[in-house]
This record gives C-alpha cells, sequence and structure tokens, in this order.
C-alpha cells in the first residue's frame, strides 16, 4: 500500500505496510510509479511507515514466480526505478529503519537520500540465492563506487546509517529526514527541475543493464525450483 499527502510544495509518498516492512508486491510498484511522476510539486519526499524504510521486493510475491513472472517481476520493478529516476521533480528519500534489497534500489533511484541514525542498509538477496534486480547492479556502483558495491552486494553484510554516510550512500544522516525535502522545497522550481536534468547521471547503457539483471534474476528463480 502507497500513502499520499500534498502539500503545496511536497508531495509526501509513504509506504504503508509496516507489518511487512513495506515489502512491495506488483501493484505497490505500479502505484508508487505513479505517485511520483505525476507529482505536481517541486518535491517528493518518500519514506516508509513504521519501523522499516523497505524490505525490498516481497518474498511472498518472489517465491510463488517462475522463469518468465520472475523476468516480468523485475522488469516492474525496473521502470518504477527508472521512473523515480526520470520524474521532473525533486525525489528525497527519508530513510528511517531498515531497507534491503530492493529498499536500497529505492533508495538509490532517488535523487537525494537522507538518513536518520536508525537507517540500515544491507542487499540482503545474495544470502538467498537471489539478488535486487531493479536497477541496483547499476545504480549502486555509480553512487559508492565499484569496490564498496562489491564489497555491499557479495558480503549481505548490513550497513549502518554513519558507514553509509562516509560510502556517499546518502548524503546526510539527520534526526528529521523531512526537513532537507523542506529546506529543497523552498527553492526556485524552475532552477530546481533544470539542475536535476543537468545534474542527473544517466547511463547510456541503461536498457542492456537492465536487461541482463532481469534475466539473471529470472534465471536464478528457476533454478531455485
Amino acid at each position: 500500500m502507497v500513502s499520499v499527502i500534498d502539500e503545496p510544495d511536497v508531495r509526501v509518498v509513504r509506504l504503508d505496510r509496516p507489518d511487512q516492512r513495506n515489502a512491495l508486491r506488483p501493484r505497490d510498484l505500479d502505484v508508487l510509479r505513479d505517485s511520483v511522476r505525476e507529482a505536481e510539486q517541486p518535491v517528493v519526499y518518500l519514506s516508509g511507515a513504521g519501523p522499516a524504510f523497505c524490505a525490498g521486493a516481497d518474498l511472498g510475491v518472489v517465491n510463488e514466480l517462475d522463469e518468465d513472472a520472475a523476468r516480468d517481476f523485475a522488469q516492474q520493478g525496473q521502470r518504477t526505478m527508472n521512473a523515480i529516476e526520470d520524474a521532473e521533480t525533486v525525489v528525497v528519500a527519508g530513510i528511517d529503519g531498515a531497507a534491503r534489497g530492493g529498499g536500497v534500489e529505492l533508495a538509490l533511484a532517488c535523487d537525494v537520500r537522507i538518513a536518520t541514525p536508525a537507517a540500515t542498509f544491507a542487499e540482503t538477496g545474495v544470502t538467498i540465492g537471489l539478488f535486487g534486480a531493479w536497477g541496483g547492479t547499476r545504480r549502486l556502483p555509480r553512487t559508492v563506487g565499484a569496490a564498496d558495491a562489491a564489497d555491499v552486494s557479495l558480503s549481505g553484510r548490513v550497513v549502518d546509517a554513519e558507514a553509509a554516510h562516509r560510502m556517499g550512500l546518502v548524503s546526510r544522516v539527520v534526526g528529521d529526514p523531512r526537513r532537507v525535502a523542506d529546506e529543497i522545497a523552498a527553492n526556485d522550481p524552475a532552477a530546481l527541475c533544470e539542475l536535476k536534468r543537468l545534474l542527473t547521471n544517466r547511463s547510456k547503457t541503461r536498457q542492456q543493464q537492465d536487461d541482463r539483471e532481469a534475466a539473471a534474476f529470472a534465471d536464478l528463480i528457476e533454478n531455485r525450483k
């Protein structure tokens, strides 16, 4: 479930399945994509309800996938993350609590990532024979560098907020990430839009990498049967 609150300068988008650590199902991905893409405000603030930011893909869904459905699910997630990255509005992720797997990929798709001291990050898919397939293999190295991306992805280790800040996964660690969204929204909307367009580093090989990622995820799902 995704909830939306419209304020004059900020659209607040919240993942709202706290009992499931805000894990994302196919329908949640579609609503999340549209909630960001259709925002008329200059800033979207994205957060999670309860003690977690986002646990990533709902494993109840993942465990029922066959190879074709797994590829479709991966591609659906990629479309959502790409839409967030490509949105004209500035998207600020307020990360309080755990971000795991697809939750890390969701944060990476946002323009600005702000953590609280309680935030933690991990690419835990490798521990169950999978990996995040929503653009993380492209965005994580671009954000933190190849060495840290390999360490985080291949170990599955949990990274706390300060370590995430040191490696560049988040830009600030603060008590209230929403204040950063308000700080950004106080600036000129046209300038924000133009700056985002100029600052965003979109890979020319995005589609090729996304296709490889979805195919590899589907293959792992098939081999788990």
